[in-house]
């Protein structure tokens, strides 16, 4: 049964999904891009590596500097092109997140 701060996160996580659907037909638009399996998957490498840039140039190891600014907001674009893939895929990523880690939850039996 799910809890009132579960029915919480899955209107979030929608709300959030239609927020990145919005922006990304707007971008493809915008720039006619192709949105095909290379796209999705080459954008979110592409911003997981500017996240792993943004962190190494906070932790001094990368060239130029950083905010913490810059880690928030890369973070939150790998988390846009996460739910655009999902999404993409007809994934209800909320589901597929409570059911892989909320497994480790359940009691062993």
């Amino acid at each position: 049964m799910r809890d009132a701060s579960q029915e919480s996160g899955a209107q979030d996580l929608a709300a959030l999904t239609d927020l990145v659907r919005e922006v990304g037909d707007l971008y493809a638009t915008r720039f006619d891009i192709r949105r095909d399996p290379a796209w999705y998957l080459g954008k979110m490498s592409e911003e997981l590596g500017e996240v792993s840039a943004a962190y190494l140039k906070l932790q001094g190891q990368g060239r130029g500097a950083a905010s913490r600014r810059d880690l928030e907001d890369e973070l939150g674009d790998l988390l846009g092109f996460v739910l655009l893939f999902a999404d993409w895929q007809g994934v209800d990523i909320g589901a597929a997140l409570r059911r892989k880690w909320g497994g480790y939850l359940e009691p062993e039996g």
